[in-house]
């Protein structure tokens, strides 16, 4: 079986637009969707197998449908890195997500009142954003080990103060107040963590490529951009696993049921905060185009030049923004 019957398929794009926010987040519900992290390496090796032979136009394995092909995409997408083509830590996938924070988010949630269970659950809660920042990381460009640490050690020291001080500073105000403590450390670790891991970006710059995919160089104007958007998103993703379910507990904390069995505690906050993820995933990540774009005239004048010197028209440029 040939490929030309599949010639009106362009594996390298998601199957929906993505010029609108509808398109995007049907394409992001099955990036992200948490059974993806269950494929084995044999299943995930056949996908990627599947995708290069189409993309490379050599002969199928028979009775290979156009179903097929886009399951082996998603596949793929879910776990090789879209620049670096790599396979990617598991814990680092987007497919990853909605298990992960679930539980590590459950938990923060869960028990917020103590010194040493704010700096475990922080700390086990900024190593795994690490491991998923680095993994998502715009570029092919690798990380010094010096400036991972960096990273990983200033947002793991801004979100552990910020939850202490404000833990000190909510213990006379009402108990739902405190419980939003997790939260606001959460955010502030983002707005550091983000920034510092991809932060050989904001001295380099990423890629930036004409919409026919011609590379034109690198920018850090856009990486700036790409970084902000990132940030948003992230911090879009906990708010409703992170507040909604704060506000339900704290109802229930006064009812009879968790007075009676007070070890569903933990269970029902990590419930909650699963069903909340699974919408909220994927929804915030369609907030912003994964080929993202920005005006040539907003560039570094150098790349302005370069591009008027080579002949090329165009009013935009696209990058890939990471995720």
């Amino acid at each position: 079986m040939t490929s030309d019957q599949f010639s009106h398929l362009d594996l390298s794009k998601p199957r929906w637009p993505q010029d609108n926010y509808t398109g995007r987040a049907k394409h992001f519900f099955t990036v992200t969707n948490p059974l993806n992290v269950l494929l084995s390496s044999k299943d995930l090796d056949a996908a990627k197998k599947l995708v290069t032979t189409f993309n490379n136009q050599e002969p199928l394995p028979p009775g290979t449908t156009e179903q097929d092909l886009w399951k082996a995409k998603y596949r793929y997408d879910s776990a090789f890195h879209p620049d670096t083509k790599e396979k990617m830590l598991i814990f680092g996938r987007m497919s990853a997500q909605v298990p992960m924070n679930m539980t590590i988010t459950g938990c923060m949630l869960t028990f917020y009142r103590t010194t040493p269970a704010i700096v475990f659950w922080q700390w086990t809660n900024q190593s795994f954003n690490a491991i998923v920042n680095y993994t998502n990381r715009s570029g092919d460009a690798p990380l010094s080990s010096k400036r991972i640490l960096t990273s990983y050690a200033c947002a793991t020291t801004g979100a552990v103060g910020t939850a202490l001080a404000l833990n000190s500073m909510t213990k006379k105000l009402p108990a739902l107040v405190g419980r939003f403590v997790p939260f606001a450390a959460v955010a502030c670790a983002n707005c550091i963590n983000i920034p510092l891991m991809r932060s050989r970006e904001l001295t380099e710059g990423i890629t930036v490529t004409t919409k026919d995919g011609e590379v034109i160089g690198e920018s850090k104007t856009a990486a700036k951009k790409a970084i902000v958007q990132v940030t948003v998103s992230r911090i879009g993703m906990a708010v409703p696993g992170m507040v909604i379910p704060p506000i339900i507990m704290n109802r229930m904390s006064k009812g009879a049921f968790l007075k009676r069995f007070p070890l569903m505690n933990a269970p029902i906050q990590v419930g909650l905060v699963g069903l909340s993820l699974i919408f909220a995933t994927p929804l915030c990540c369609a907030l912003f185009p994964q080929q993202s774009s920005i005006a040539t005239g907003k560039l570094e004048q150098n790349l302005q030049h370069d591009i008027k010197n080579r002949g090329l028209q165009v009013a935009e440029v696209y990058f890939n923004k990471g995720l």
